[in-house]
Order: C-alpha cells, then sequence, then structure tokens
C-alpha cells in the first residue's frame, strides 16, 4: 500500500462508475418494458438471468419452504440485527405539527408515509440480506403501506433462500422475482403483473443505477450509489493490525472500493502498509481487495490531527473511523461522513450489520449534502393554512403589494374578492383591524 502526501491523495483518482456506454442500452429496457410489460421482463430475464420466469410473484408457499430450510442460527442473527435496526428508526419518527398564533390562524405541517416503495436487492453472485433489512425496515417504520421488493432470480427461478428470509423478518409485503434495469422500470411504470410505486431504494449494479437515475422524476430514487469507502482517521495510538483490517473490510467489496488511511505519525503509516499487504494475502477475496488498493488505496502522510480532520471532511466519505486517543473530542470537527465510528472497538462491519444505524450512505463525496438512508426518506411533508378572518383581514393588503410587485394580478384579485366582501359587511369579521 502507498504512502502518499496530502497533495498526492488530492490526485489519486476517485472510483466512478463509467456511465456513457451502457446508457442507452438501459433507455431501451426501460422502453420496452414501458410498453411491453410483463412480456418485455420475460425476454429480458432470460436473457440477462438465464431463468424463464413464468410466475413472477413469490408465494407464501415458497416464503414458509425458505424459512424452513434456512440455518436457524442465520434466522436468529437476522431477527436480532432487525431488531436492533428497527430500534434504532424508532426514534427517527416524525410527527404532524400545529400551532395557534393570537387571531386564531392555524399553521402546520402534515408528515404522511408514502404509498408505496419500491426496493432493490441484488442478487446474482451473492445475496445481501443485509441490504434487505436496511431497506426495507425504515420504510416500514415509518409506515408505508406497501414494500415491494424487486430481486434477481437464480436460473432455476427461484429467488435466494437469505433474501427471502430477510424478506419475511423485514416485514416486506411483495416480492418479485425480477432485477436489472427492467425491474427498476417495472417499478417506475408499473407492468400486469408488478404495480407501480412511489419510490425506489436500494443498491445495484451501473445499469440499475442508471435505470434509477433515468426514472426518477416519474418516481422518486433515494440516491446513485458508487463504490464503497472508508477513510480511518489514526494517530499514533492506533493499533496497525486493527487499521489494515478495517480497510480490506471495504476494498474486498469491488475493485473500485476506497480504502484511506491518514495519519500523522511516519511510523504508523509504514506498520499500516505492511500489515495491509501481509493481511491482504489471506483473504478468500484477494484480487478484488488488491485492484481496490493498487488503484484507490493509500495511507496519507500529514502534519497534525487538524490537517487530518480538514483532509478527510474533503473527503466526505461513506464510512470515517476515528482510531485516536479521543474520538469524541474528533468528532466536533468532523463536518462531512455518511456514518463515524469512533473508537477502536466499533470497526466498520459492526455498522453495516448489527449496530442499527443505516448501512445505506452517501459515497463518493456526496456527504456534503446527502444524508444515511432514514425514516425520513419514506415520509412526504405537507404543509397546512388555516388562515382567520382576522388575520386575512389584516394581512391582505399586504399579500396584494406582493403578488402586483411580481406581475401576478390574478393572485392579487384572489385576496382582494375577498376584502371587497368583507368591507361591503358581507363576511370576514365585524371589525377591521388597523393596518400595522
Amino acid at each position: 500500500m502507498k504512502i502518499v502526501s496530502r497533495e498526492d491523495l488530492k490526485r489519486l483518482k476517485r472510483a466512478g462508475a463509467e456511465t456513457e456506454e451502457p446508457l442507452s442500452a438501459v433507455q431501451e429496457i426501460i422502453d420496452l418494458v414501458r410498453k411491453k410489460g410483463d412480456e418485455a421482463l420475460r425476454t429480458f430475464t432470460l436473457q440477462f438471468d438465464g431463468a424463464d420466469v413464468q410466475k413472477w410473484e413469490v408465494g407464501p408457499e415458497e416464503m414458509e419452504e425458505a424459512m424452513e430450510q434456512a440455518d436457524p442460527a442465520l434466522v436468529r442473527g437476522l431477527t436480532e440485527a432487525a431488531r436492533r435496526i428497527r430500534k434504532f428508526h424508532e426514534h427517527q419518527r416524525q410527527q404532524s405539527w400545529f400551532f395557534t398564533e393570537e387571531d386564531g390562524t392555524v399553521l402546520g405541517q402534515k408528515v404522511v408515509p408514502l404509498e408505496k416503495v419500491g426496493v432493490y436487492v441484488p442478487g446474482g453472485k451473492a445475496a445481501y440480506p443485509s441490504s434487505v433489512l436496511m431497506n426495507v425496515i425504515p420504510a416500514k417504520t415509518a409506515g408505508v403501506d406497501e414494500v415491494i421488493m424487486v430481486t434477481p432470480p437464480l436460473e432455476n427461478g427461484k429467488v435466494y433462500e437469505t433474501t427471502l428470509v430477510a424478506a419475511k423478518i423485514a416485514g416486506a409485503d411483495r416480492i418479485f422475482r425480477v432485477g436489472g434495469a427492467q425491474a427498476v422500470a417495472a417499478l417506475a411504470y408499473g407492468t400486469e403483473s408488478i404495480p407501480r410505486v412511489d419510490k425506489i431504494v436500494g443498491p445495484g449494479n451501473v445499469y440499475v443505477a442508471l435505470a434509477k437515475r433515468a426514472v426518477f422524476g416519474q418516481v422518486d430514487i433515494d440516491s446513485i450509489a458508487g463504490p464503497s469507502e472508508i477513510v480511518v482517521l489514526a494517530d499514533e495510538s492506533a493499533d496497525p493490525v486493527y487499521v489494515a483490517a478495517d480497510l480490506l473490510s471495504q476494498a474486498e467489496h469491488d475493485r473500485m472500493a476506497s480504502a484511506v488511511c491518514i495519519t500523522p505519525s511516519r511510523d504508523l503509516a509504514e506498520r499500516v502498509a505492511e500489515e495491509v499487504e501481509r493481511q491482504c494475502r489471506r483473504l478468500p477475496r484477494r484480487e478484488i481487495a488488491e485492484a481496490s488498493i493498487k488503484s484507490f488505496g493509500a495511507v496519507c502522510l500529514v502534519k497534525d490531527m487538524e490537517e487530518a480532520v480538514s483532509t478527510a471532511n474533503q473527503l466526505a466519505p461513506e464510512h470515517l473511523e476515528l482510531m485516536v486517543r479521543d474520538p469524541w473530542h474528533w468528532l466536533a470537527k468532523i463536518k462531512h461522513a455518511g456514518a463515524v465510528f469512533l473508537g477502536e472497538h466499533s470497526p466498520e462491519p459492526v455498522g453495516d450489520y448489527w449496530a442499527g444505524p443505516n448501512h445505506v450512505l452517501p459515497t463518493s463525496g456526496t456527504a456534503r449534502f446527502f444524508s444515511p438512508l432514514s425514516v425520513d426518506q419514506f415520509v412526504k411533508k405537507t404543509s397546512v393554512i388555516s388562515y382567520s378572518p382576522e388575520a386575512l383581514y389584516r394581512d391582505g393588503d399586504k399579500v396584494m403589494y406582493l403578488a402586483e410587485a411580481e406581475g401576478l394580478t390574478a393572485h392579487a384579485e384572489s385576496v382582494r374578492v375577498r376584502l371587497t366582501k368583507k368591507r361591503e359587511g358581507e363576511g370576514i369579521g365585524e371589525n377591521r383591524e388597523t393596518d400595522e
């Protein structure tokens, strides 16, 4: 693993999906699904997944079979993880609120859950039940009426057993065996079998990401997720074995994943670099981790912890670990990060699977303005205005003035007709208040 300066780190290219080549193919898939519905889904599923699907929806008998055949230890683990995730997200619930002014005007905000949400769960080479929990649970906690999950089928047309187990535990309402850009299109526009939704969340490959981007506006989406990334801020007190292990925990995700350690200690920098090389040789996913470390990994040597924090804030990483003597002190200085892990006993995988906060986090520097997936993203808010007669009579002339200043005379007229009626003695209150 290379040791670089802060300036060198700035020049280290950030991972990003190449989007130009598959963009036209994705749009073609979306257009065909819109036109041909289930027929297009069947064609693309056979082409991309090798599965000839006749029944799109997973039935209750298949769900029960998955629960019966699953490893009991896995079921217990997912159930406990779900409990912790649900407990954390319950703290994020918001309530509608209203307040009344002295003149009787009532103002407020109505908080309403979305009606239908689509959750995309990756399939292909591996199953990720943790992704099911992290996407479905906050939606159900928010009060979403119907959570509809889509996931690619295996060649035999079945869905990963662990995916179904996680979906059952998390509370998904309906599950469909379809993946890729075609699944995103089906959720956005609806087909004969798959209902259209209001929002689509969940990770996927570049085709899924581009499809979500293409249908945004027709439906809402969570974000366009990039490759995983971690930054470890470490001082001389940090254990290089721990630091290296945590860097590799993200490097093994993807060849485009980013793993960076920032430290003011040259001794630690050298030991971490050596330890990464040593540990990487033992990994089953060594080839992937090595490619990630070579292209997007580094140990950045800075002059002090203040510069380390400044550098981390510029990167705005998905995951940020504070392996320092007083992590709570430095936490106050962190402005941009998807999730922050404090101290040597808080490795990033604890957040991925167990602690409770969501592991769907902003990537590629978007932590500067995006937040983790939460209950907030599954509700919408409506402003409520109930103006009293006295308030309208008091404020009406001012409203008309502003409307006319913008050249919107019909806006002004909608107020004027009410004031005129009042002034003719037909409605709004008995006494006109003095304008301020």
